[in-house]
C-alpha cells in the first residue's frame, strides 16, 4: 500500500485502555508457557495497531508541520503516549515475574527481557505529567526550529535550504551564509536555553522521582544500553581522543593548504576544496533512479527492498516550507515497511540519504518477520551500523551518483567519518556533564559546551563569530533536546562500519555476506553481541580504534588530495 493510501484514525483511549487491561489481567494469571505466548501475541496485535496510528500521525506532523489537523494529532499522542506507557511497563513486569523464562525465549527473544528491564527500572506512572512536559517541550524545539526564516542574498530560506550556501566555494558567501544561520540561533538564544533548561529541569525531576541521583542514569536505561556503561564509554572517548583527533588534525592541516588558507575558519571547515565539494548530478528523480539501479545490482535482497520503497512512496525526502528540519527513517509496524524522512539540498548529503537512511530501511525490511516487533530494530547503537555500512557497501556505485566528481567524493565522505567522531564523543560528554551537573546555568552550560569543544575539536577557530564563539554551537543538535544520550551511538558504529570497509576494501567475500546477517538479526541480540555475530571487534576493545585509526590513515594517504 502506498503511504497516501494508508488511513490514519485517532485511537479511543478508554476503549484501547480496556482492551489492555483485559488482556494483562489473563496474562497475569495465566501460569502455562504456551498459552501464556497466546496471550502475549494478542497483545503484540494491538501494540501493532496502536504504534502505527502513532507513526502515522507523528510522520504525517513532521512532513508538514503546519497541518492544523495533525498538530491537533502530535498533541494527542504527546499527552497519551506517557498514558500507554503504563500497559507497556505492567506487560513488561509480568514477563519478567513469568516462572520459566526459558519456555518464553521459544518465541519471545531474550533482548525484550533486557529491554523490559530498562523500561521498568526508567518508568513509574508517577512520572506521566513530567514525561507529558518532556514532550511538549521536544515539540517546541523541532517547531522553534521549523520557523527559521532566513534572510541571504534578497531570498528567504529555512535551515535546511541554506545549507548548500554555508559551503559554497565562494569563501565571502559561505561566510555570509553561515552569519545569516547563525544569527537565527543567536536572535533565539533566550528560548533555546529556556526550552533547553526546562528539559534538564524535569529530566533531573523524572530520575529524582524514580530514585536515581542524576538522569544519567535514566537516560543511560532509556536508551537500552544492554550491555556497556559510563565507565566503558569514557574509556571509549579517551581513544577518540588519543587516536583520532591528531589524525583529524593532519586532516585539517592539509584542507586549508588545498583552499589556499594560513588556518581554516569555522565556516571553511565544510568546504573540501576551492572548486568546490562534490555535487550530485541531476534533481531528486534521477538521484532516487540511481539508487534503484545501485540496489538492483547490489543483491538480491537489495532488489526487492528498494521496489518497495519506491513503489509505495515510502519516503518524503523534499525540503518545504514548514516541514520540520533533519532526516529519519522509523517503520509502519502493522504494513511491515520502513519510512524515510529527509530534506534534500543539493548537496552530497542527498545522496548520503539513499544510503544512510536506506541502510536503517534495509535493516528493518530484513528483520520485519522477527515475531516481536519491538524486537526487530535494535538499540540505536547497533541500528546506525546497518546506516553507516551501506555508505560504503554503497561506494561501487558512486559514479553514478557523481560523475566527475566521485574521487571527490570518496575522498570527502571518507575523511568527514573520521573527522565526525571527535564531535560525535563531544556531544555525548557534554550531555554527561550537563546532567551530571543539572545546577548550571544556561551561561555555564554554554561554557561546558566550548570548553569541551576546544578539547574534541582544537582546531576549529570562532574568531569571527561572536555567537559561536559564546557556546551555542550545540543548539543545532536536535538529539541533545529530543532524544537525551542518543549521539555516542552514532560513533560507536561509525567505528564497527569503518571495519566493514576495511573487510570489503581488502575484497574480503564474507563482508557483505556478514552485513545481511547482521540485518536478519535486527534486535534480537545486544549490541555486543551483534557486532561478534558480524565479525567485527567491539569498539570497547582495547585497541579497537588504534587499528581502525591505522588502516584509514592509508587509505587517505593513497589521495593526492591537492590535485583534486
Amino acid at each position: 500500500m502506498k503511504f497516501e493510501e494508508m488511513k490514519y484514525e485517532r485511537i479511543d483511549y478508554d476503549k484501547t485502555a480496556a482492551q489492555y487491561n483485559e488482556l494483562l489481567e489473563k496474562l497475569e494469571k495465566e501460569n502455562d508457557a504456551d498459552k501464556f505466548i497466546e496471550i502475549f501475541k494478542e497483545i503484540e496485535k494491538l501494540n501493532i495497531s496502536v504504534n502505527t496510528m502513532n507513526t502515522l500521525a507523528s510522520v504525517r506532523h513532521t512532513i508538514n508541520t503546519k497541518d492544523e489537523f495533525y498538530e491537533k494529532e502530535n498533541d494527542f499522542w504527546d499527552e497519551t503516549g506517557p498514558l500507554l506507557e503504563v500497559f507497556s511497563s505492567r506487560l513488561n513486569k509480568i514477563c519478567l515475574a513469568f516462572s520459566d523464562r526459558a519456555a518464553l525465549m521459544k518465541y519471545i527473544p531474550e533482548t525484550f527481557f533486557q529491554l523490559a528491564e530498562c523500561q521498568v527500572k526508567s518508568f513509574t506512572e508517577s512520572i506521566i505529567p513530567l514525561l507529558q512536559k518532556e514532550n511538549k517541550l521536544t515539540t517546541e524545539y523541532g517547531k522553534l526550529k521549523a520557523t527559521a526564516q532566513i534572510e541571504f542574498e534578497g531570498k528567504t530560506y529555512n535551515l535546511s535550504t541554506i545549507f548548500p550556501f554555508c559551503q559554497d566555494s565562494d569563501r565571502e558567501i559561505r561566510k555570509k551564509a553561515n552569519a545569516a544561520r547563525d544569527n537565527f540561533y543567536a536572535e533565539n538564544e533566550k528560548e533555546f536555553d529556556r526550552i533547553y533548561d526546562e528539559l534538564v529541569k524535569v529530566r533531573t525531576e523524572i530520575a529524582k522521582t524514580l530514585g536515581y541521583e542524576t538522569f544519567t542514569e535514566v537516560g543511560y536505561y532509556r536508551m537500552s544500553r544492554l550491555d556497556y556503561n559510563q565507565d566503558m564509554v569514557a574509556n571509549y572517548r579517551r581513544q577518540i581522543l588519543e587516536d583520532i583527533v591528531p589524525i583529524d588534525h593532519i586532516l585539517h592541516e592539509k584542507q586549508a593548504k588545498r583552499l589556499g588558507l594560513d588556518k581554516l575558519a569555522y565556516y571553511d571547515e565544510a568546504v573540501m576544496f576551492n572548486s568546490g565539494n562534490p555535487k550530485p548530478q541531476g534533481e531528486e528523480k534521477d538521484l532516487v533512479n540511481a539508487a534503484v539501479k545501485m540496489y538492483h545490482e547490489m543483491s538480491k535482497e537489495t532488489t526487492e527492498f528498494i521496489d518497495v520503497m519506491n513503489d509505495n512512496n515510502l519516503w518524503d525526502l523534499t525540503s518545504r516550507d514548514g516541514k520540520e528540519m533533519g532526516g529519519y527513517t522509523t517503520s509502519i509496524f502493522a504494513y511491515k515497511v520502513p519510512f524515510i524522512f529527509a530534506n534534500f539540498n543539493g548537496t552530497s548529503g542527498d545522496v548520503d540519504v539513499l544510503t544512510h537512511e536506506a541502510g536503517h530501511a534495509f535493516q528493518y525490511y530484513m528483520s520485519k518477520d522477527i515475531p516481536v516487533a519491538e524486537c526487530t530494530w535494535p538499540t540505536l547503537e547497533s541500528c546506525e551500523i546497518h546506516s553507516m555500512s551501506m555508505e560504503f557497501f554503497a561506494y561501487p556505485w558512486m559514479k553514478d551518483f557523481f560523475g566527475k566528481d566521485t574521487d571527490k567524493y570518496y575522498f570527502t565522505h571518507f575523511t568527514g567519518t573520521l573527522e565526525f567522531l571527535p564531535y560525535g564523543v563531544l556531544v555525548d560528554h557534554f550531555q554527561h556533564e550537563v546532567y551530571n551537573h543539572p545546577e548550571m546555568t544556561p551561561d555555564e552550560r554554554k561554557q561546558c559546551w566550548r570548553k569541551l569543544e576546544k578539547m574534541y575539536l582544537p582546531d576549529r577557530d570562532y574568531s569571527e563569530s561572536e555567537a559561536m564563539e559564546k557556546g551555542i554551537y550545540w543548539y543545532k543538535q536536535g538529539h541533545i533536546f529530543q532524544s537525551p544520550f542518543y549521539y555516542i551511538d552514532y560513533t560507536l558504529a561509525q567505528v564497527c562500519a569503518l571495519q566493514f570497509w576495511a573487510r570489503n576494501y581488502d575484497k574480503d567475500p564474507n563482508a557483505f555476506k556478514d552485513y545481511l546477517h547482521l540485518c536478519t538479526l535486527g534486535g534480537t541480540k545486544s549490541f555486543t553481541k551483534l557486532v561478534k555475530e558480524a565479525n567485527l571487534i567491539s569498539p570497547f576493545e582495547s585497541g579497537c580504534v588504534k587499528n581502525v585509526a591505522k588502516k584509514a590513515q592509508e587509505f587517505i594517504n593513497s589521495f593526492d588530495d591537492q590535485n583534486m
